[in-house]
């Protein structure tokens, strides 16, 4: 393992193609530790060189998932640095200029192959049951004759000469050596015709240009690692540490997420892309959370974590390379566990717009009121407005199946409503702690079951069989609107008996 205790210079380098999913912002999540840890720097940094797979607004919701989940760089596209620019757009001319030192150094080579009959080798090694690979066709032509073909204006490419003999070994930090048989791997491009540098290229020039000392990301480059390692040894760079991170399963653990399991999932109010989770009802707290323990373990006893515990718990060694599954019922146990632990005045902040979304017409103070009432029984933010609608309306209807309790006629809840809104009437101190023994003094002298009478009150308040803590709520609706409550309950027993 490296020295952790040195600053870490990582980057989180996503392409503006699509959406941010989970396994990106775990990726961006774990550079940003590191270098909190370690009091280095994260630098935010846009691939986005494929141009047919370009979405516009793919980056801004980049940069706004993350400033949700909590993390912010230290030099981006959009607060600029000392390394900039930091759209691979922006940096061509840079690419072009190393891939003409590779060419001039033998490390690479221009290839003039044409589309055609590229098409025609695969099929000839198709037939002939090969892997279908670069044949080194123009590998070997003399770099004065492949320079005045450029020069003439020919359309080509440049390759990575890779060695066909003898094997590669790079070491990955959660992984070990790994090892790859030099037969195995062809000449990639690293340039294409319209002079844009592939990934290959870039991703290493960019990494060596801005100080990179961890390259993390996900395990779909290690095939690539190989190619990798050989640019950087061919220009005699200081390689960073590989960390290639665990594959994120889906949540039934059978393979990657496919499209189809991302809508289903959707549905039933769980999300893949980062940006979707907010909408769901759940807080960054929460999500940050999960995914820090997505293929890790940083604690045996503990898996509550804060933002701060993260970074002081951070470390390579606690992260695991075996495939992680999705488990979506470990997000919410933590988003329950996460609003418990906002504050009053935090918690009904956010709160509000899904109130107003959810057409209860409030304002913060409302909310504010009923925070205490809810806080408890919450696992999204979505449920805050259905579990407190009833003490913003004006008016519950009576429905028999909420207002009759078990072996009790219709007499007797007639009697316990009337009694009820007789003392309730006769309360001074109309807060949940003043109104708690004189309505338990009730039950008493009633003779029925404590959960018949709170039951009966519970349905005549709310038109709901569970509810939060009914004094508190009571207190909320207020006295005037639960006394109506009551009242109506006991003329709508009486018609029906």
């Amino acid at each position: 393992m490296t020295n952790e205790n040195k600053p870490a210079r990582v980057r989180f380098a996503p392409s503006p193609t699509g959406r941010l999913h989970l396994g990106g912002a775990r990726t961006a999540l774990y550079d940003y530790l590191i270098a909190k840890k370690t009091g280095g720097q994260f630098i935010l940094r846009i691939e986005d060189t494929d141009r047919t797979r370009y979405v516009p607004t793919a980056e801004q919701e980049i940069i706004d998932g993350l400033h949700w989940l909590g993390i912010q760089w230290d030099e981006g596209p959009d607060i600029g640095g000392p390394y900039g620019p930091y759209r691979q757009t922006e940096r061509k001319e840079i690419y072009q200029k190393v891939a003409e030192q590779l060419v001039d150094m033998g490390a690479a080579y221009y290839c003039f192959c044409t589309p055609e009959r590229l098409e025609d080798m695969r099929k000839k090694q198709t037939e002939n049951n090969e892997f279908p690979h670069y044949d080194g066709h123009c590998r070997d032509i003399p770099l004065e004759e492949a320079k005045r073909r450029v020069a003439a204006g020919e359309p080509h490419v440049v390759r990575l000469k890779v060695p066909h003999e003898g094997t590669t070994v790079v070491h990955d930090m959660l992984r070990g050596d790994i090892s790859i048989d030099n037969s195995q791997l062809e000449d990639a491009i690293i340039l294409k015709t319209d002079g844009w540098a592939l990934y290959h290229l870039a991703a290493m020039v960019d990494d060596h240009m801005m100080g990179i000392t961890h390259v993390i990301r996900s395990s779909e480059w290690l095939p690539s690692l190989p190619l990798h390692h050989m640019i950087y040894q061919a220009l005699g760079w200081d390689e960073p540490e590989w960390v290639h991170l665990s594959v994120l399963l889906s949540p039934s653990g059978k393979g990657k997420l496919s499209k189809r399991e991302s809508e289903e999932l959707l549905k039933q109010g769980y999300a893949v892309f980062l940006t979707d989770f907010e909408e769901l009802g759940y807080i960054p707290e929460a999500v940050t959370n999960w995914i820090a323990q997505m293929g890790a373990s940083f604690d045996g006893e503990n898996d509550f974590f804060t933002m701060d515990d993260l970074v002081e718990k951070f470390s390579f060694e606690h992260l695991n390379p075996a495939p992680a599954a999705m488990n979506f019922q470990k997000l919410d146990h933590f988003n329950g566990a996460h609003i418990r632990a906002l504050s009053r005045e935090d918690l009904a902040q956010r709160l509000l717009p899904f109130f107003l979304k959810a057409g209860i017409n409030t304002d913060y103070d409302g909310v504010y009121k009923v925070v205490p009432c809810i806080q408890e029984r919450m696992v999204k933010l979505t449920d805050g407005p259905e579990v407190a609608r009833f003490m913003f309306e004006e008016d519950i209807p009576p429905v028999m199946d909420q207002l009759m309790q078990k072996k009790l006629e219709i007499s007797d809840c007639v009697k316990i409503a009337e009694r009820a809104y007789e003392v309730i009437s006769g309360l001074d101190d109309f807060t949940a702690a003043g109104m708690e023994q004189p309505l338990r003094d009730m039950v008493g002298e009633l003779g029925y079951k404590p959960g018949q009478v709170f039951g009966l009150l519970r349905g005549a308040i709310s038109g709901q069989k569970v509810t939060p803590p009914l004094f508190d709520c009571m207190e909320v609706i207020g006295k005037e609107k639960v006394l109506q409550r009551v009242a109506d309950a006991a003329a709508f027993l009486k018609e029906n008996q």
